[in-house]
Parts: structure tokens; sequence; C-alpha cells
């Protein structure tokens, strides 16, 4: 009987235990992994990854060139839990003919619930109404105190009409949203029909909706899509929102269309650099709502997007057909 060829492996952060114990099942890996929630220092990843014939990342985690140098020709294999990859050096990648799995697909539900979770709480001012109750700001019920704006008979715009802006869509419709529009790379009429949304250009999206959420990959399109014109086309009642990528926005841009009323609000889970500095000047704004990047974040869905990237892989080391292989 041939001996088992035991493959080293490297985890960047604790990762959810499901997907702990699919990598301590495997009798052909041995498993280090970086033990806290906070990201491993750079210095220490690229020891750690010396030697290793296979990693798993996170979206935090900047995969370049020099930490795949300080890898070594051993490595076969990039599982990331996440469904983004603007964090992995894909052209250096595919020449080092190193395979690549993603999670898609698995929170694109969860996402969606916090994309609509994230807009409600924008328009309809809840922070700012928590806050009041707080500090004594409630003194009784006045018919103009707090007022937000409402999705029934409006017009929503969707910059990336994917699986997720999908998924926002249908949980939007039944709140009575008069009117679709989306944009991208190309018309999506198959996917749209549920929706009877409209494809537009992006000035025509920016300028009919009532709200709009950008659920777009980042490329080098869309980096920096969302800027002072798009700002400047939008109505002085519209609320934006912000679930993809921090980079597809223009923050000082966005900063100034906020505070000089140029548009309502704006709702992000995702900003330039992650975490935002607590000094940053969105943050001193009542009419902005920043979450920490919690668009994937329920336990069902953290669990699937390990065990999926545990899976990922395994199958890689193995030489074996992905669950969900990043063509590249």
């Amino acid at each position: 009987m041939r001996p088992v060829r035991v493959m080293k492996v490297f985890i960047t952060r604790r990762i959810p235990p499901e997907g702990s114990a699919a990598l301590a099942r495997a009798a052909d890996c041995e498993v280090e992994q970086w033990d806290s929630d906070e990201p491993i220092p750079r210095e220490d990843l690229e020891q750690r990854m010396a030697d290793a014939h296979g990693l798993l990342c996170l979206l935090s985690d900047r995969i370049d060139k020099k930490l795949l140098d300080a890898a070594g020709a051993n490595l076969k294999v990039i599982s990331t839990m996440s469904v983004g990859v603007d964090h992995l050096a894909l052209d250096e990648i595919k020449k080092r003919g190193i395979r690549v799995g993603y999670t898609p697909g698995v929170l694109t539900d969860a996402t969606a619930e916090l994309a609509v979770s994230l807009l409600l709480t924008t328009c309809r001012r809840l922070p700012e109404a928590i806050e009041e109750v707080k500090n004594g700001g409630w003194t009784s019920w006045k018919p103009l105190w707090m007022c937000g704006h409402g999705l029934s008979q409006s017009t929503v715009g969707i910059v990336g009409l994917g699986r997720i802006g999908q998924a926002i869509a249908r949980r939007l419709k039944p709140f009575g949203v008069r009117r679709f529009l989306y944009t991208g790379r190309q018309p999506r009429p198959q996917e749209a029909a549920e929706f009877q949304a409209e494809f537009v250009s992006t000035p025509e999206l920016a300028a009919e909706s009532d709200f709009i959420v950008v659920a777009c990959s980042l490329t080098p399109v869309t980096r920096g899509l969302c800027n002072k014109d798009f700002f400047q086309w939008m109505k002085k009642t519209a609320v934006f929102v912000n679930i993809s990528r921090g980079e597809v926005v223009d923050q000082d841009d966005l900063y100034q269309a906020l505070a000089s009323g140029q548009i309502a609000a704006a709702g992000l889970d995702v900003t330039t650099p992650e975490p935002l500095p607590t000094n940053h000047p969105l943050l001193t704004l009542k009419n902005c709502v920043i979450l920490p990047h919690i668009g994937s974040a329920t336990h069902r869905t953290r669990n699937i997007m390990s065990v999926l990237a545990a899976d990922n892989l395994l199958a890689g080391l193995r030489g074996e057909p992905m669950p969900s292989e990043l063509k590249l």
C-alpha cells in the first residue's frame, strides 16, 4: 500500500467550525492556521506560506507576486472564502498554473437581505431615530419630524443585475416598487424579465432612480464609477446604497454630495479602506449609514462558505474537479 502524500495547507484566519472540521478530517493534509480573528501580519504570512501546497484565504488577504514568490513552487491551489477575487493577483496566479477556488452563489441570499436592510435603514433614517430616542429628542409626535423616503411607487436602479442584483430586486418587488432599471456590461433580458427591469445607460439610471443599489463586481470599468458626475445626475431625494466593493465609489465625491444635499442619503456596507478610519469625514454625516462589510454575515452562510472553500482546496490539491473553480 502506497503511503499517503501529506500536503501542507495554510489558513490565514479562524474560519467557521464546519470548514475547519472538513480540513481536519483530511488525512493527506497537514493544516496550519493563523489562530486569530484578526489578520495575520504580512511578514508572518510570507514565512508561514513557505513551501505550502495550498492556501485558504479571505478577501482581506492580499495575494500578490511577493507572497507567491515566498510560497514557492509547491503552491498549487488558492481557495478564497469569498465571491470577490479582486484581492488576488490573477495574472500572476495564472502564469504559475495555480488553481483558484471561490464561493459564489452561497452568499447571495444573505447579501441581498443585508442590502434591503441597509436600504430601509438608510431611507427611513433609523439610526437617527434611535439616537433621538436615546438623547431626549423625542418630545412628541410631529407631522414633519424624522420623515424619510418610502419604496412604494418608486423607481429602483440596480448597478449590476447578477445573482445578487437579481436577489435584491426579488426582495424589493413586494414593497410596491413601480419600476426597475439596471445597467451593466450588456442587457440581460432573460434575468430582467422577472422584474420587467429596463436596461439603461448609467446616466439614465442615476437620473431616474429614487433608490440606487450598487451590486456589480469591481473591474477596471467599474472602479470609480460612482463619482462626482454620477451623484450630480441623481435626484436630490435619491438614496444611494453600495454593497459591492468600496472602490466602485469615489468617497470624496460621495461626501460632498451628501454634505451639500445633492443627494438625500447613502448606505454603505463596503468602503475604502476597510476598516474605515474612525475620523473619516463620512462618519460625521447623519445621512450616511456605514456597516463593517457584513453582507454575508449569517451563521449559516459563513459555515457554508467555509465548507465550500475547504472542499475547493482539497479537490484542487487532489487533482479533482473543484465544486466552484474560477476559470483563469
